[in-house]
């Protein structure tokens, strides 16, 4: 029942946040949206920002674990095609598509985030690992967008002008381009 209730506070969370803004949404909002007193909600977040990280933490965790996984295998194409298909699971698999939106829509207010400001550490280390150590800029900056081509496609097509396999098999097919340079 616990993590049904934090659960439920993040999926409302993320939509007001996403919908008014975060500085325009309070927890008593929250609270009031889910239907419990705003002590209920301090007893699973006692701020906003431990709601914003909550919601950004698993997205951590996978960089993390791609981050490891990358370091432990030789920089080859091999590597580089099933890095980028990894990471394109990753994102289909979670609801990083609503928080992606969310950040995106409150880029001014949680630029100094720290949960945030580790998750762009971790995709620049990322971004670095795709790569040959001295290769060409070009080449370096092809391979990077392989994996920003991921998240291009979903913002890019017309809401239902495509279903999210056809959206992700063409950003897939962008991505295995990118890397071919």
């Amino acid at each position: 029942m616990r993590e049904d209730t934090r659960t439920r506070i993040q999926e409302i969370a993320l939509r007001l946040f996403t919908e008014q803004g975060y500085e325009a949404t309070s927890l008593r909002e929250i609270a009031e949206e889910l239907g419990v007193t705003k002590a209920a909600l301090y007893y699973h977040f006692k701020t906003k920002d431990d709601i914003v990280a909550s919601l950004v933490e698993k997205r951590l965790t996978e960089l993390d674990e791609l981050l490891e996984w990358v370091r432990s295998r030789p920089r080859t194409p091999q590597t580089r095609r099933e890095l980028v298909d990894r990471y394109a699971d990753n994102i289909r698999a979670t609801r990083h598509l609503g928080i992606a939106r969310f950040l995106e829509r409150n880029q001014t207010a949680l630029r100094d985030h720290p949960t945030l400001i580790r998750i762009r550490e971790r995709m620049m280390q990322l971004t670095s690992e795709i790569s040959e150590p001295g290769a060409p800029p070009a080449e370096r900056i092809s391979h990077s967008l392989a994996l920003f081509a991921l998240h291009a496609g979903k913002w890019l097509m017309k809401e239902g002008e495509l279903s999210d396999e056809e959206i992700h098999t063409a950003c897939l097919e962008v991505a295995h381009r990118l890397l071919e340079r």
